[in-house]
């Protein structure tokens, strides 16, 4: 799932799995794309909002 993920948004298996274990966390940069691949706010990526809010097709 680390490698599909990370082929999916260009990031290293290895960053994916540092993020699951709190090694590390994502930058700005990375949280947004996130966000948009999971069609997502980042607000609710960073758990600041409850309900999940899609972003109905825009794109950054």
């Amino acid at each position: 799932m680390q490698k599909d993920l990370a082929e999916e948004l260009h990031f290293s298996k290895y960053q994916i799995s540092d993020w699951e274990v709190g090694r590390s966390l994502p930058d700005l940069n990375q949280i947004i794309v996130i966000a948009v691949f999971f069609g997502v706010s980042t607000d609710y990526l960073l758990g600041l909002e409850k309900d999940e809010t899609y972003l109905n097709g825009k794109s950054f």
